[in-house]
């Protein structure tokens, strides 16, 4: 009995989610190294989708570091998210490229349409909002990337339009 209670507390995490095995392994392949911090973090969120405080705690203790620092790093690169996505995903590209080319105006149409603004989710966790500083794809401007696909010279329109049929009918889809 003892040493099951051990090796929970050693390997995974008390809530016995396979997750955090797999999170543990990835650190365990960098030799838990502080350096190695960022992707590790890149890990958890692909395996957990947004990094919640638990799971920001957990790579804390694992790695050694204080809960501040893996915070810090956490919330100072963009990629990152503390909050869960919504099934779907809208990035408007906020580029000089894209800016000189409305993007703004598509992120009013979205804000009217769904009534979110970047950053945030629907209440029912159907669209998430977000916005990239550049996305490389200047020429095709305004760009915007709707669940990973990027469109380019979209109009408010277009836009309008995506994020309507992605709200329409019960599971968003």
């Amino acid at each position: 009995m003892v040493n099951q209670q051990t090796s929970k507390q050693t390997a995974g995490h008390p809530s016995g989610d396979k997750r955090f095995k797999l999170l543990e392994v990835a650190m365990k392949r960098h030799q838990y190294r502080h350096d190695a911090l960022i992707e590790v973090l890149h890990k958890a969120q692909e395996l957990f989708g947004y990094l919640e405080d638990d799971l920001l705690y957990f790579v804390s203790k694992r790695l050694k570091l204080p809960p501040s620092r893996v915070y810090g790093v956490a919330t100072f690169y963009h990629f990152f998210t503390l909050k869960p996505k919504g099934r779907h995903s809208c990035v408007v590209c906020t580029g000089t490229a894209c800016f000189v080319k409305g993007a703004d105006e598509l992120l009013e149409c979205v804000r009217d349409e769904i009534g979110i603004s970047p950053g945030e989710t629907t209440g029912d966790g159907g669209v998430s909002l977000l916005t990239a500083r550049c996305i490389g794809a200047c020429g095709n401007a305004p760009v915007v990337v709707y669940d990973e696909e990027i469109v380019g010279h979209q109009t408010n329109e277009d836009i309008r339009s995506q994020v309507k049929g992605w709200t329409i009918g019960s599971d968003g889809a």
